[in-house]
């Protein structure tokens, strides 16, 4: 059985989008994106909505641009070999290989896909993983945590929601960004 991972950048005051400007990162620094790249190598499916897939859509190609340092092509390569669902109403076609539409967030076909899958599977946005919070689906969370507070936005967690975790581990990085890892009990 696959565990079901929720992962986003996130302000220190629990953002995972500021309602204005950006998130202050550190997270194209090369020591983090190798980081992330290593930690989600196992993972075998992406679960996105919509705006979260068109960011991310970007890997399709990255490994073609001149000059690309190995961590940028080692995760291109990854995620290019996984499988993507796209969660979205208004999305009618996608420009990836090994992608797939769904129009609504079904949880218990998630949970068949976590019961079927042999790879971990993530799920990316703070909407659609509020979804699968809600539902009791996420196995665990990392959190790399920004040095910037932005007052407002998309919370990385939803409102209205208990959880009780375990930190498993935590790493800090040389930008400030803090890397928590934490499973539900």
């Amino acid at each position: 059985m696959a565990k079901l991972i929720y992962s986003m950048i996130t302000s220190l005051d629990g953002y995972a989008e500021a309602a204005e400007g950006d998130l202050g990162t550190g997270a194209e620094d090369p020591e983090v994106h190798t980081f992330i790249s290593n930690l989600f190598r196992p993972v075998g499916t992406y679960l996105y909505g919509r705006r979260m897939y068109e960011t991310m859509v970007y890997w399709e190609t990255a490994h073609r641009e001149p000059g690309g340092p190995p961590h940028i092509l080692q995760f291109a390569r990854d995620w290019q070999a996984a499988e993507k669902v796209v969660y979205s109403t208004t999305l009618e076609s996608v420009s990836s290989a090994r992608t797939r539409i769904e129009r609504t967030f079904d949880p218990d076909a998630v949970r068949k896909l976590k019961a079927e899958a042999d790879r971990d599977i993530t799920v990316d946005g703070p909407n659609l993983a509020a979804q699968a919070i809600t539902a009791g689906l996420v196995d665990e969370y990392h959190l790399f945590i920004t040095t910037s507070v932005v007052g407002g936005g998309k919370r990385f967690f939803p409102d209205g929601v208990r959880l009780d975790l375990e930190l498993v581990e935590q790493r800090a990085f040389g930008t400030g960004l803090i890397h928590a890892h934490y499973r539900t009990r």
